[in-house]
């Protein structure tokens, strides 16, 4: 019996000594299995924009080390990336306040001051992306005051690098409220801190579209169309119709050159069934009612129906088309349609002088309307940008004399 007893006894020593040792083995012990490692890799595949895996990653160092508040801060940010995905409001709400909760646990979680500059910039990451609230940019210029006071070690910076991200991401931000000349501040910022930092190559593209827009701006007031266009990356049909019409105000401008009476009569032969519900439908009419080449309605093979097609880029081709047809139209110069018909050379390496587009291109880009790129190439097929269009507006509207 005693012997039955010390085995026993034995028996629950050694249960109770496992599962001790047990409690002090770490969760994730492989040397690419820990939470600095996964936080960096799922901001990598954040900047992919593949949010589920990163959301994945972040997850698996919250699991190696649950008091480890950067990955919470990785969460934050790709619950409002999914926030902003979301078109119902009441799942983007929700996706928000998730947002909103992972950002406070990163602060709670911040222990050493390298953490908490994490949680700064994914803070000024989701008041961009949400703007939640109209004080939105103030709140991430907090952030960003915030951030540079910390006394951060930026070795141990384990994604960002460098104290400069935040004055990247602040210069996002201002890009995001349209304050243009504020934003190519900050990237300038950036790329007089250090040559060789990770977000010198992003904050040159951001500083050279900004700088662009600037120039375009210089001297006119835009529109709230103008400034939403200004950013875009490819400026669709639809978009570059009401920046035409309200910048332009081609609807005057046009029916300056008639008699009032044909004026008023004169409309749109049909409304494209693809422009019935589309914000900018009467922008579309003006276009089609005044016959402005370069942007008619275009025939589909599938509905066997002639669509305005509001989303596709407009190219660069298209818009020299448009802007010589609204030269042509107001100054009434005929001569315009033939000017540079019989070139047997190109000054374009990527435009012939037999090309269709070839007279439209000559008459922009000799008036300076349009700039041809450095390399000497038009890039016809290439989509306009927001900030092309919008300086080639206001070059047309000085052309034209317009107020």
């Amino acid at each position: 019996m005693n012997r039955l007893l010390g085995a026993f006894s034995f028996l629950l020593l050694a249960v109770f000594v496992f599962s001790g040792c047990a409690k002090q083995m770490p969760k994730c012990d492989g040397v690419e299995d820990n939470p600095a490692h996964h936080y960096r890799v799922g901001m990598e595949l954040l900047d992919q924009k593949k949010i589920d895996e990163a959301a994945s990653k972040f997850e698996r160092a919250s699991y190696c080390d649950a008091s480890y508040g950067p990955a919470h801060a990785g969460l934050a940010i790709v619950e409002a990336m999914r926030a902003v995905a979301k078109k119902d409001n009441a799942y983007r709400k929700v996706d928000a306040e998730r947002a909103n909760d992972h950002l406070k646990a990163a602060y709670k979680n911040a222990s050493r001051p390298e953490d908490e500059f994490a949680y700064h910039l994914a803070s000024m990451r989701v008041y961009t992306m949400l703007k939640s609230s109209k004080g939105w940019l103030n709140e991430v210029e907090d952030d960003y005051r915030d951030a540079l006071k910390l006394k951060v070690d930026e070795r141990k910076l384990v994604y960002y690098d460098g104290r400069e991200a935040a004055s990247y991401f602040m210069g996002a931000a201002f890009l995001e409220a349209r304050e243009f000349q504020r934003a190519r501040d900050m990237f300038s910022e950036v790329l007089s801190a250090k040559a060789e930092s990770k977000w010198a190559a992003p904050s040159d593209k951001a500083w050279k579209k900004t700088d662009k827009i600037v120039r375009a701006l210089a001297g006119i007031t835009l529109g709230d169309v103008g400034r939403e266009i200004a950013v875009k990356d490819s400026v669709g049909r639809a978009d570059m119709a009401a920046l035409l019409v309200d910048e332009l105000k081609i609807n005057k401008l046009f029916a300056g050159r008639i008699p009032l009476a044909m004026a008023d009569k004169k409309k749109a032969e049909f409304v494209p069934a693809d422009m019935l519900n589309n914000q900018f439908r009467e922008e579309a009419e003006t276009l089609m009612k005044w016959n402005v080449r370069g942007l008619e309605p275009i025939y589909d093979e599938t509905t066997k129906a002639y669509l305005f097609k509001p989303e596709n880029p407009v190219t660069r081709k298209e818009l020299a088309f448009v802007i010589e047809d609204v030269l042509l139209k107001i100054t009434g110069d005929e001569n315009l349609a033939t000017a540079f018909f019989g070139h047997e050379k190109s000054p374009f390496p990527d435009v012939t002088p037999s090309s269709a587009w070839y007279n439209a291109i000559m008459n922009v880009t000799t008036r300076n309307i349009m700039e041809g790129e450095l390399s000497g190439e038009f890039r016809p097929n290439d989509a306009v940008d927001g900030a092309e269009a919008v300086l080639a507006v206001r070059v047309l509207r000085q052309h034209l004399n317009i107020h």
